[in-house]
């Protein structure tokens, strides 16, 4: 992989806005969330446009596919080409070999080994504020996957630390207010990977994504913290990445919670001001003993 540039591609591009308060009108620079469509080829075939924040676009398509079974061993990956305009240094040390030599902007083709997971012969349209699932069902996903294992076991109040813990490292939320972010912790409370995205379920397969790159599947020992909402699509995620833990700054849904219930997933929402509700598998938790009134 060599050559490779830094695009320059802003995350956060600037636009002019007029504002108004009680002492008038006002023009003001202000910064925008960037959203552009990603498409997801294999073997050259397309096969999906995803609506994401451009940036750690290999990462994203990686996780997207683990996600939905296409691939189930980084192995099964033999090389990757992107966009000529990508430069994504990071993937310097990825384990296949990755080209930037696509002519068309907004393209990743991950060309896979013959012996694979699940082929889609469908294309399928993705938008930042609703992910892909191949697996549409509890039991269909339970098809792929199997019981989380028990623990690791979490002290609550670690737990509701992470929030601000996440805030404090979004660096383009702070830039623009319009991205969402997912964070990596261990058991301890430290942040292993952040991720931001105009769609949580992106920041997500980001996240997931890099621990494919780097051989670390399943996480079993983690922590996923969400910004916004724990919808189905972020608890299939990461089942399928095996992370026993899931907290959501938002409320989960009825499908989420029935995920998680069906396959031993600890779920939070609701995590802010260090207090949380827990649906599924609380035995993760550690719980503080206190005296009632």
């Amino acid at each position: 992989m060599n050559g490779r540039r830094s695009s320059g591609r802003p995350q956060a591009p600037k636009v002019v806005t007029e504002r108004w308060s009680e002492a008038g009108w006002e023009e003001v620079a202000d910064r925008l969330a960037a959203e552009e469509p990603l498409q997801l080829l294999i073997d050259g075939q397309p096969l999906s446009i995803v609506m994401r924040t451009p940036g750690r676009d290999v990462e994203l398509a990686l996780g997207l596919l683990w996600a939905e079974r296409v691939i189930t061993d980084r192995t099964q990956v033999h090389h990757v080409r992107l966009s000529a305009e990508a430069g994504e240094s990071e993937l310097d040390d990825a384990p296949f070999r990755v080209d930037a030599d696509l002519m068309e902007s907004n393209q990743v083709d991950v060309n896979l080994e013959s012996a694979t997971g699940r082929r889609l012969d469908r294309s399928f349209l993705s938008s930042s504020a609703c992910g892909v699932c191949g697996a549409t069902t509890v039991e269909s996903l339970a098809l792929d996957f199997e019981q989380l294992p028990s623990g690791p076991y979490v002290d609550a109040t670690v737990l509701g630390l992470l929030p601000e813990r996440l805030r404090a490292k979004q660096r383009l939320f702070d830039q623009t207010g319009g991205l969402h972010a997912a964070g990596l912790f261990d058991a301890r409370g430290n942040l292993d990977t952040l991720r931001e995205d105009v769609g949580r379920h992106n920041a997500v397969d980001k996240v997931v994504g890099r621990a494919l790159l780097d051989g670390r599947l399943p996480l079993a020992a983690h922590i996923l913290v969400v910004s916004g909402r724990g919808g189905y699509e972020i608890v299939q995620k990461a089942v399928a990445a095996g992370i026993p833990i899931v907290a959501a700054v938002g409320a989960p849904s009825s499908l989420a919670v029935a995920t998680a219930v069906r396959f031993g997933l600890t779920l939070v929402g609701f995590l802010r001001d260090r207090r949380f509700n827990v649906y599924s598998a609380p035995e993760r938790l550690r719980r503080l003993t206190c005296s009632r009134p």
